[in-house]
């Protein structure tokens, strides 16, 4: 399955980044945080790879591409992805993925992954969740699902986000024409990532707890 969607993805992303530029990579990730099986871990060091060629000219702008704007224009279709998921989690519910879901490519340990990290850590699921693969296109619907405030969402997941979209885009910087790299390099990982996410996700709490202007931040979103 991964190896038919990298090659369907990889065409589609070549086309989009050569007709659209930095609104391509925007509308790309808008897709893949909107559950649907298109993978920041090619969307992103993609860009990047543009970024570290210099014979790659942005369409848009008519210039070559630039590292930063690449990072934000992708932290922002992320966000808007996330925050429709949020919605349709909102107003369908569960229900909706445990019959749909299969036709998107979301398997079922996912939505029960995502759904234990939330009875697990509460709010700080939306920053945890968007960091990891696979859970990533699901955790803002099931973020709406768990009713979780719509503010905070939005905070925690900007601050997973913003480090996972600037490393992916920098790894493409790095490994340039390899880039398709990324997914194979970070593969045997993935238990490593996860507990060193977990760990900073403690830490970051801990550090919240003890600033009482953060408190009264999130109780007011």
């Amino acid at each position: 399955m991964l190896s038919f969607l990298d090659t369907a993805v990889i065409p589609f992303l070549t086309s989009l980044y050569a007709t659209v530029g930095y609104l391509g990579v925007f509308v790309a990730m808008t897709i893949e945080a909107t559950l649907l099986p298109l993978p920041s871990e090619l969307i992103l060091p993609m860009a990047g790879w543009m970024v570290s060629d210099p014979k790659q000219i942005e369409p848009l702008t008519h210039a070559h591409w630039n590292f930063w704007i690449v990072v934000a224009v992708g932290v922002a279709g992320d966000l808007t992805g996330a925050c429709f998921g949020y919605f349709l989690g909102s107003h369908l519910g569960r229900p909706f993925l445990d019959r749909w879901g299969r036709y998107l490519l979301i398997r079922k340990h996912e939505i029960e992954q995502a759904e234990g990290f939330f009875a697990r850590w509460g709010a700080p699921t939306a920053f945890i969740g968007r960091l990891l693969p696979g859970v990533r296109s699901v955790i803002g619907f099931a973020a709406g699902v768990a009713r979780m405030p719509f503010r905070r969402f939005v905070l925690y997941s900007a601050l997973g986000v913003i480090p996972w979209t600037v490393a992916l885009v920098y790894a493409g910087t790095v490994l340039g024409s390899n880039w398709t790299e990324i997914r194979d390099t970070l593969r045997p990982f993935e238990t490593l990532i996860m507990l060193a996410l977990v760990l900073a996700v403690v830490a970051f709490v801990w550090w919240r707890l003890g600033h009482p202007g953060w408190r009264r931040a999130e109780q007011e979103a």
